[in-house]
């Protein structure tokens, strides 16, 4: 491998370094993409063509999230936080871990049937982190400790993602059915969808069994946070 070929390499080590140093995720891979399209010999203008073509192309895949992140900040600054909050400290058998089972089955059940009604930014960061968090506080009757408050919101992230991606392989009005078809029947081996569907129901029940065990793991976790502020309070 040339030199030249070990250049165009850059924008992987522009990636390993922005991450490392935490910048913005979107700014990282976009400043990499163009310093690696520069030292392949593309022209700036052919690069800014090529940005914009693949732009509308996918227009209707990045759309949705560009009008989403205004909607979401109006409704934060009305308030949608603190009343999902308020709301869940009025339930008094709400938990976090219940909050994130429920959201999770929900969302398994939905994906499997290619209906999205979920989403990091939609749902999330302005429904499920605050509800949970307002349960934890209820229950240990003190504002959250940094830590716990980062574990709700991995786990609240952690939902979304088991959600979505253990049970959207189901039916064949999903992309990636298709896909796994396409590989498999190209490589020899050809499959009917729906066989590569039910192959996928045992993996979303599983899903949801592990989903419940951590769930009931975090509400142990706050529980003991409780009874720790409890000895405290009392010494």
């Amino acid at each position: 491998m040339s030199a030249g070929d070990l250049l165009k390499l850059v924008g992987i080590v522009l990636i390993v370094v922005g991450f490392g140093l935490r910048l913005n995720t979107l700014l990282v891979v976009f400043v990499a993409g163009m310093v690696t399209g520069l030292v392949s010999g593309i022209s700036w203008n052919e690069l800014m063509a090529l940005v914009g073509k693949l732009f509308v192309d996918n227009r209707f895949m990045t759309l949705p999230v560009v009008l989403l992140v205004p909607v979401i900040g109006i409704l934060e600054y009305y308030g949608l936080q603190e009343h999902a909050a308020s709301m869940i400290r009025k339930a008094a058998a709400a938990t976090a871990g219940r909050i994130f089972l429920l959201y999770q089955v929900v969302r398994e059940a939905t994906s499997t049937v290619a209906l999205h009604i979920g989403g990091h930014a939609s749902m999330i960061r302005p429904l499920i982190v605050p509800m949970a968090e307002g349960a934890a506080r209820l229950r240990i009757g003190r504002p959250l400790p940094k830590a716990l408050r980062d574990k709700l919101r991995g786990h609240a992230a952690a939902a979304e993602n088991w959600g979505n991606f253990f049970a959207d392989d189901i039916v064949v009005a999903v992309g990636p059915v298709l896909l796994m078809k396409g590989v498999l029947d190209a490589a020899g081996h050809p499959v009917s969808v729906w066989a590569l569907g039910l192959s996928g129901v045992p993996t979303a029940f599983a899903a949801i069994g592990i989903g419940w065990w951590r769930y009931r793991a975090l509400d142990r976790e706050i529980e003991r946070a409780h009874e720790e502020g409890d000895k405290d309070a009392d010494s």
